[in-house]
């Protein structure tokens, strides 16, 4: 009984509050020189004329009663129910077999070593890192002088080689000077 006074209350508060509506959308009556229509006649009269309209014809009448099965063949999984058969599933399945054994193992190894990800040396590692960037910036400055040291020795090297050139050619031509005066000495014409 409770729920009909309820239903009541509701249908009244709803009432009231289409009236309201109405009166926001179509004036008070006879404020204007417009007629006064009801929201909810019209749209009774429209549903009602839907409805003898769907009755009427056999094919609406059917669709409506098929609702269930338009729902299950519009699901983008059914397509896929359809066009896979369940033997082909499983050769899918028995095709990937060993893949999946393989990702099953890799699980399982990941499984055991999860203890070593959370040990607080993994824990540990976010306060490291600023001695870490702080390490790879004097190894990137030790890098950078190697290289320019690097240059520098190869730079020497050329001038070495470039003088050690430049000192064998002097003797040897100091050679040939020397060679061409013991011979011209030795060779003394006879009197």
């Amino acid at each position: 009984m409770t729920a009909k006074m309820e239903d009541g209350n509701y249908v009244d508060n709803l009432e009231k509050r289409l009236e309201m509506l109405e009166k926001r959308v179509y004036g008070e009556k006879g404020g204007r020189n417009t007629k006064h229509v009801k929201c909810a006649d019209s749209i009774a009269r429209i549903h009602a004329g839907l409805g003898s309209t769907a009755n009427k014809r056999e094919r609406v009448k059917i669709v409506h009663k098929k609702i269930e099965d338009l729902m299950k063949y519009l699901d983008p999984q059914f397509a896929d129910h359809l066009a896979v058969p369940d033997a082909m599933k499983l050769e899918f399945i028995l095709a990937e077999e060993e893949f999946l054994l393989t990702q099953a193992s890799l699980l399982e190894q990941v499984s055991k070593l999860q203890p070593l990800l959370d040990s607080n040396y993994i824990r540990d590692v976010p306060e490291h890192t600023t001695k870490l960037q702080r390490l790879s910036q004097i190894h990137i400055k030790q890098q950078n002088q190697s290289e320019a040291l690097s240059e520098e020795v190869k730079r020497q090297f050329e001038e070495y080689n470039k003088m050690m050139f430049l000192l064998s050619k002097q003797f040897s031509q100091w050679d040939e000077t020397l060679r061409q005066l013991e011979g011209a000495k030795q060779v003394k014409p006879v009197e």
